[in-house]
């Protein structure tokens, strides 16, 4: 299959250039940038070294993507920017995996609260499938376009879903603490993204409504099956990549680890890309780098009467270009783990 990306100069498109380049399916067609147009694609990402040929970055017009003979296009662009090629390639008969904000929630005055703009296209957002593969049933037959879940939701849907879905926590009095990478922030330059700055500081941002709270609320309270409102507390940290995630809970009842382990277990058998950690032990975004894998643990907290969720994983391979490509693997019909071994 052919495959296009569009936007490839941001740390998730090289991310995706890595992972398509390497996919026995598929054939990268073509690699947009406005600012990298006409660079081989191996200067601006050395580790790629000589597998991407002669390849380089490309600006054609939207018309001139149409024209392709690419069946399905990865956007890795800005909010508000993504929408502008999705529908016309959505029309022309492409499918589209989206990774940015613009077709992840279902409720348009949700996304102007908390993007600060009217949403580009209200009528797609109903359309568009939610692209967690480990909790949602992906299908081209549900929908071409696929909304490709944020890092820090990914990070907290993951551990806390089923868990609310079964009933094995409350859905009130949730807090959640989030640490990313500076890789997070994307790549554009600004100051507090300067080496002096970030270097040995971590630090909160984004309080009291980071823009992922939206996404996380929504898809909990769909798994609650009632309005769910969590206090969300995301840090940036001096590291490249990862996102760890420490969720409290209370629990309805005396705090049951082994309970969480089982229903994590019977959720996720089979699925690849989750791991659940033996007790006393606690994820870490070291041993996740470079992996598609979610990396799983809980604590009861008797004191309190919490149970304490903790997760690990790759903000730029789970947390969005290795689960756009697991989403596409799933609706092709490919093995789950296909390029992303």
């Amino acid at each position: 299959m052919k495959a296009g990306i569009i936007g490839a100069s941001g740390y998730t498109g090289q991310e995706l250039v890595s992972l398509l380049l390497r996919h026995p399916e598929i054939e990268l067609e073509l690699v947009t940038s406005r600012a990298l147009a006409g660079q081989p694609l191996h200067r601006s990402i050395p580790r790629l070294g000589h597998g991407a040929g002669e390849m380089q970055f490309v600006n054609p017009s939207l018309s001139e993507m149409i024209a392709t003979p690419c069946e399905i296009f990865f956007l890795a662009l800005p909010h508000g920017a993504a929408a502008e090629f999705a529908i016309p390639l959505l029309e022309a008969g492409k499918r589209v995996i989206d990774l940015s904000a613009d077709f992840r929630l279902d409720d348009s005055s949700t996304y102007h609260e908390f993007y600060g703009s009217p949403h580009p296209a209200p009528e797609w957002l109903p359309k568009a499938q939610y692209g967690l593969p480990e909790l949602n049933d992906l299908s081209w037959n549900n929908s071409s376009l696929i909304a490709s879940p944020g890092c820090y939701p990914t990070s907290i849907l993951i551990p806390l879903a089923p868990l609310l879905a079964h009933g094995l926590v409350e859905s009130e009095d949730v807090v959640i603490h989030s640490i990313s990478g500076i890789s997070g922030a994307g790549k554009n330059a600004s100051d507090r993204l300067l080496f002096c700055e970030r270097n040995e500081s971590c630090g909160p941002y984004g309080l009291p409504k980071h823009r992922h709270l939206s996404e996380i609320e929504e898809q909990l309270s769909k798994f609650a099956k009632k309005p769910t409102v969590v206090s969300f507390h995301p840090h940036l940290a001096p590291m490249n990549r990862g996102i760890c995630s420490t969720i409290s809970v209370r629990s309805p009842g005396t705090p049951d680890a082994d309970s969480i382990r089982e229903c994590w277990l019977q959720t996720y058998s089979g699925r690849p890309f989750v791991q659940v950690l033996d007790d006393n032990s606690f994820p870490e975004t070291g041993k996740v780098i470079g992996t598609n894998r979610v990396d799983l643990s809980v604590v009861a907290d008797l004191r309190t009467g919490r149970l304490v969720l903790c997760s690990a994983e790759d903000n730029l391979v789970k947390g969005a270009g290795g689960q756009a490509l697991q989403a596409m693997n799933v609706c092709q019909g490919y093995a789950e783990t296909t390029g992303l071994s």
